[in-house]
């Protein structure tokens, strides 16, 4: 597995990366200090599994740089992190396209058990904080459920297969396309139906009768 930690703390890059190649000795992990540079190096290695990215950094920071990375790698998993605790810090990452929110506060395995629910396609966001996202989504879409013109073809026949309960590797077999294609699916579907996870997502199919 190959991971990338953008932070301009080297203390919190050097501690992470340790974390994870604690957890699984091949991982490999790159690092660097901001989103600039952490873009050039995503732009040459092109096999890498996720990008973690601090929320606050100088320059390219923020949902702006989730932005940026999802525009020029669709594909790659964005995990956030932050020193916030905020609701809204949290919605507006994922708005932006991140597959995670994780404090900084966390424990280890947390980071661990979010990046592996990152991998399989969900989304993670910490269990105090994701109330308060269903909440608002819930309030949000409350008048109305998304259309499906919001969704392309192909978005609707990955979105068949989870609502079936496959997984991405399954999805990839069945559907004939990448496994890392399909990851970029399930975000854009999550996105576009404002939803945090799977069950959301097989439960709005149901609703929109996918």
């Amino acid at each position: 597995m190959k991971l990338l930690v953008v932070d301009d703390h080297p203390l919190f890059r050097d501690g992470l990366a340790a974390l994870l190649r604690q957890a699984n000795p091949d991982t490999q992990v790159f690092q660097a200090s901001d989103s600039e540079a952490g873009m050039e190096m995503a732009q040459a290695t092109g096999d890498l599994d996720a990008v973690f990215v601090d929320l606050m950094m100088p320059g390219l920071a923020g949902e702006a740089a989730v932005k940026e990375f999802a525009r020029r790698r669709p594909e790659l998993p964005v995990i956030v992190l932050s020193s916030s605790e905020n609701p809204s810090d949290v919605k507006r990452v994922l708005n932006a396209g991140a597959l995670g929110y994780i404090p900084k506060s966390a424990s280890p395995q947390t980071v661990l058990s979010a990046l592996q629910l990152v991998l399989t396609g969900n989304i993670y966001v910490p269990p105090l904080l994701a109330r308060a996202v269903d909440a608002a989504a819930v309030e949000q879409n409350s008048a109305a459920p998304v259309p499906l013109p919001a969704l392309t073809e192909r978005q609707i026949e990955v979105l068949k297969q989870v609502r079936d309960g496959h997984s991405n590797k399954e999805i990839s077999n069945r559907l004939g396309i990448a496994e890392k294609t399909v990851k970029a699916h399930v975000a854009a579907i999550f996105k576009a139906l404002n939803v945090v996870n799977r069950t959301q997502a097989a439960n709005a199919a149901r609703d929109l009768q996918i």
